[in-house]
């Protein structure tokens, strides 16, 4: 039977940190994984809009010996003409594994219930379990051991980067604090929360929600954002937005009550002025551009680790 990557319940504490340890490796000595993936092919589907997901799958592909298919589902039946499990039943005949990056969480779960070859979650709405590998590597390769580092998110917390943030924090033995305006719209989801109180208290670690942004901030040693504008916020909810999530920028006052040597993300894209300001973001304690490499090395793990190919 196939093992999936939909969401970071997918995976042991374990096999989280195992993955992130591969990941390094790969980094360090690409050269003895020039052939891993030899004879063998991925497939990209992309519902949204790409930089970073795209380019890092297909040249982790190519720089292992193998190949990688981009399939634009705008130009697709799937979901129209041909139901979704279909697609995955056909295409399991074709390749060895397939990502996809999708609206709707239920769009990919369909999808890996009738495919017989891995599918990882590139993103959907819920969830984005790639990005916060490549987040964790980048943390440990900063800081050392994951275990009892905090890191704090502030902004939009009832989306995809939050939800998986939360599960791999606590799998991995970090503190986090989520600090978001009130009201549903903007809190991660209560199945999320309830996972992630579970796994903290099996790995001695807290998570914490809050509305206040300094409270969280204190003593955080990594301070993480993200877009205020997600791929399906309407433009005339931008402005109302904006005024909402003001006390969550991230700008050097509320950086100087982290620790002195706390680190910055954003998964990206990114918007300065906007939920970070610039001399964050281009300021000497960002790691969102090595954040960003480390999707491809982190992916390329992923991919070896469903395939058994390390």
């Amino acid at each position: 039977m196939a093992r999936h990557l939909l969401t970071l319940k997918d995976l042991t504490k374990d096999e989280l940190i195992g993955i992130i340890e591969e990941a390094k490796e790969i980094k360090k000595n690409p050269e003895k994984y020039s052939d891993a993936m030899k004879d063998k092919t991925l497939l990209m589907i992309f519902a949204k809009p790409s930089l970073r997901t795209r380019i890092s799958f297909e040249v982790g592909m190519t720089q292992m010996g193998g190949h990688g298919i981009y399939y634009d589902i705008s130009t697709s039946p799937m979901g129209k003409k041909e139901s979704i499990a279909d697609t995955a039943r056909t295409s399991s005949r074709y390749v060895n594994l397939v990502m996809a990056r999708l609206f709707e969480h239920k769009d990919i779960e369909e999808y890996a219930d009738n495919s017989s070859v891995p599918v990882i979650n590139a993103l959907t709405n819920f969830s984005h379990p790639c990005q916060i590998v490549a987040d964790l590597m980048t943390i440990s390769e900063k800081k050392g051991d994951l275990k009892g580092l905090k890191l704090v998110y502030l902004g939009d917390s009832n989306n995809n980067v939050t939800h998986s943030l939360i599960l791999g924090c606590t799998k991995a033995g970090m503190n986090i604090s989520v600090a978001s305006p009130e009201g549903k719209e903007f809190e991660p989801q209560e199945s999320i929360v309830e996972e992630g109180k579970k796994h903290a208290q099996e790995n001695g670690c807290e998570l914490a929600l809050t509305h206040n942004a300094e409270e969280a901030v204190k003593n955080a040693d990594v301070v993480y954002t993200d877009s205020w504008m997600s791929y399906h916020i309407p433009k005339e909810k931008e402005a109302e937005r904006i005024e909402i999530f003001k006390p969550y920028q991230v700008n050097s006052e509320l950086m100087k009550k982290a620790k002195p040597d706390a680190i910055f993300m954003n998964c990206l894209p990114a918007m300065r002025g906007y939920e970070q300001t610039e001399d964050v973001i281009d300021g000497p304690q960002s790691v969102v551009f090595d954040e960003a490499e480390n999707r491809l090395h982190s992916q390329k793990a992923i991919m070896l680790f469903l395939l058994n190919q390390k």
